[in-house]
């Protein structure tokens, strides 16, 4: 197919547009609600908490949808009208004049954020079985990326009001949509696509139909465990570092870009050379335990520099998702991927829901008094213990299935 590198660009540049969108506004998002509610940022932040998991559970619902449309009826225009409603989400969240206006905004987002599930199915398509991991890593790669882009610009952005960097979110995500428009071509074969079923553009309908494979099943709750092991990382980085380091905001800035950076290398350049001579298979196991490794280290971690070296270890197990994403994505048929992807983001937005309530309260009784006793590392250490459960699942899963490159 000799559009598959002008598309793969495109899906690369759509993905870290939208993330870079989302960054855009985190730093901007408590001044805003501060603007509105006229609280302090204590209950800024209680409604910045209630935001995002209005975010996370509209699509947890949404994305089997998203994906089951993009099965019948090709993933261009599900892709394209998901950008534009995005781009005009970002619009109305800029105008948005009181906070319950913003949580319908971040409602709408929820839908419209489902776009992950789109690009992911388009990946699928233009891929081969040589090439689907690494094609899977940009992704990953655009996360790093648009979380190192976003929060810079929406910091800078910020200085001109907390409404501006809304604005800026918005026209990159129109201009993305023009330029799809344009030039995204269509990457479903119609001999490919199925028929919509609401029986099965659900979150639980969706599990249930790709459930259908039992390897999926060990490996979905594997790569489930694993999300929720993450928010250890990503929810209480900013909690953990400022009570055992005594970071400010700058610090805690400059890691979280350093974190970015090392994840889009991974992701975006050496999984390209590591997944193919390890193969798939053992690439999961390699990078569950770089990601086991890291919880631990990070846990005991005695000062700074500590976190910043075991950065790499941690991001290194970067690797892992991309491999068995691509073992699942050569599991299922071709006119069933867009559900598959589907179910990616339900159960990335599930564990969204779950994850950071878990790890915050873990961090919260062990740097409070309690009768086990002080240990700030502890959601870090219950991240390892989810990640090693997800080596086990991994390997019962995979060990009767015949090794892959």
């Amino acid at each position: 197919m000799p559009q598959r590198q002008p598309a793969l660009k495109f899906i690369f540049i759509t993905l870290l547009i939208d993330v870079t969108g989302f960054g855009i506004i985190i730093p901007v998002m408590p001044k805003l609600i501060q603007s509105m509610t006229g609280g302090t940022i204590s209950e800024a932040a209680k409604y910045g908490g209630l935001l995002i998991a209005a975010y996370a559970i509209v699509q947890f619902l949404c994305a089997p949808i998203v994906g089951g449309l993009s099965d019948r009826f090709g993933r261009r225009p599900v892709l394209l009208a998901s950008l534009f409603g995005f781009g005009c989400d970002y619009m109305f969240l800029a105008f948005a004049p009181t906070i319950g206006w913003l949580f319908l905004g971040r409602i709408i987002a929820g839908v419209m954020g489902a776009s992950f599930t789109t690009a992911g199915a388009y990946i699928a398509d233009i891929s081969t079985k040589e090439n689907r991991a690494q094609n899977f890593g940009m992704i990953g790669a655009a996360f790093g990326l648009g979380f190192i882009i976003g929060p810079i610009i929406g910091g800078l952005l910020g200085g001109f009001g907390a409404r501006v960097p809304f604005m800026a979110a918005g026209a990159l995500t129109i201009l993305n949509w023009l330029y799809g428009f344009f030039i995204l071509p269509e990457s479903l074969k119609p001999e490919n696509r199925r028929q919509f079923d609401w029986r099965r553009a659900n979150p639980v309908g969706t599990l249930i139909s790709i459930f259908r494979y039992p390897v999926i099943v060990e490996l979905f709750i594997a790569l489930a465990l694993v999300y929720i092991a993450a928010h250890a990382v990503q929810s209480n980085w900013a909690y953990y570092t400022i009570e055992k380091f005594q970071w400010d905001e700058s610090m805690i800035g400059i890691s979280l870009g350093v974190v970015g950076i090392v994840f889009a290398v991974v992701q975006g350049w050496l999984i390209r050379i590591i997944i193919p001579r390890l193969g798939q298979h053992r690439s999961v196991y390699v990078g569950l335990g770089f990601y086991t490794a890291g919880f631990v280290l990070f846990a005991f971690a005695a000062s700074s520099w500590m976190m910043f070296a075991f950065t790499v270890v941690y991001c290194l197990g970067g690797i892992a998702g991309p491999a068995l994403q691509a073992i699942m994505s050569g599991i299922v048929p071709a006119n069933e991927q867009g559900e598959l992807q589907g179910g990616f983001t339900s159960m990335a937005s599930f564990t969204a829901i779950i994850g950071p309530p878990m790890m915050n309260t873990i961090f919260a009784y062990f740097t409070a008094k309690n009768p086990l006793g002080y240990f700030p590392g502890a959601a870090m250490l219950l991240g390892a213990i989810l990640t090693g459960a997800s080596i086990v699942l991994a390997r019962l899963a995979l060990r009767a299935r015949p090794t892959q490159a």
